[in-house]
């Protein structure tokens, strides 16, 4: 549903409600969309530190500084 500024700065409540309720709600200026009311999601859920502990690894070498040849590979010259 669209609405223009007017309607929307003198229905916000309602138009806040619309939004909610997962409808769609445009705001347009001279007939041009300017704007889109949405609901928030839901925050996500707290992180829990060490969550994935033991499930994620990397190669022994994997913070080792790059060879001459792989810089080049790169693009480095």
């Amino acid at each position: 549903m669209s609405y223009t500024v007017h309607q929307a700065k003198t229905n916000l409540s309602k138009l806040i409600k619309e939004a909610e309720s997962g409808k769609e709600v445009v705001i347009t200026r001279a007939k041009k969309p300017v704007a889109k009311i949405v609901p928030i999601a839901a925050s996500p859920k707290q992180r829990v530190p060490g969550m994935f502990k033991g499930q994620l690894w990397s190669a022994p070498d994997a913070f080792d500084p790059l060879t001459d040849e792989e810089m080049r590979e790169l693009g480095f010259e």
